[in-house]
């Protein structure tokens, strides 16, 4: 499974972020384990158990939903899920002290420490913009930032999923279409911490960054596209995110 939007336990678990942030825990958590009730694969399973360890009344009860959002994680091959594993070992390590048990307390904040991760992803990779590209052109940090004027990004950012390249060209500023290119890293790059996780756990949006260039190799022309309300619908949550930029 990639990360979709429309796939029916990541909306569940939307849903029930939205509920708490409005001041709902109660539907969150019926939403959340309803999640976990729906989910046919490892990859939902393991989204679904993350907030409902989120959402359990004690410590005892949150560990034993991390214990099993962990075994789940390492049944799974998955970059996505590996750059989630340091935040999932601190909370187990909280959980451990907060019950006393040191030396398993001990055990995850080293684990926590020692996760590092490198994206081992392969791509191919894209890069959504709407500036007017060819083969062979290098995209390079150093540029404004599209949704802050004022910054100049130190990264180029780029994702392994067209959806999301295709966002980015639509919300991109300038007159000319929406383009996404396949591009490819020229040297190390990074998940993007701006989404790593914030919303969902690890990084279920393949997105990355790179201090190096990007070669452009070639470009789409068929992803799935937003809807007009749905673009409208990020243009707000942009607009009102105050949240500084992890530059």
């Amino acid at each position: 499974m990639e990360f979709n939007p429309n796939n029916r336990i990541v909306q569940l678990c939307m849903q029930g972020m939205h509920e708490e942030e409005t001041g709902n825990p109660n539907m969150a958590v019926k939403l959340f384990l309803q999640a976990w009730h729906e989910a046919t694969d490892d990859l939902e399973k393991f989204l679904a158990a993350w907030y409902v360890a989120l959402h359990q009344p004690d410590e005892a009860e949150q560990l034993a939903w991390y214990e099993t959002a962990l075994k789940l994680a390492m049944n799974l091959n998955n970059d996505a899920v590996k750059a989630a594993l340091p935040s999932l070992h601190e909370k187990m390590a909280h959980c451990y002290e907060v019950l006393g048990d040191r030396d398993h307390e001990k055990k995850h904040r080293k684990l926590a420490h020692a996760v590092v991760i490198q994206p081992s992803d392969n791509g191919p990779f894209y890069h959504g913009t709407r500036a007017d590209l060819k083969i062979g052109d290098e995209l390079t940090a150093g540029r404004l930032s599209n949704y802050h004027s004022e910054l100049i990004m130190n990264h180029i950012y780029f994702t392994a999923l067209t959806g999301g390249a295709g966002l980015a060209a639509a919300l991109s500023k300038g007159d000319g279409r929406e383009r996404v290119y396949i591009v490819r890293p020229t040297g190390l790059f990074e998940d993007d911490p701006n989404v790593t996780n914030k919303k969902f756990p690890g990084n279920p949006t393949r997105s990355y960054r790179t201090q190096q260039p990007l070669s452009i190799i070639g470009e789409i022309t068929e992803w799935q596209r937003q809807t007009p309300e749905q673009l409208q619908l990020w243009r707000e949550r942009l607009a009102s995110n105050k949240g500084e930029i992890i530059n």
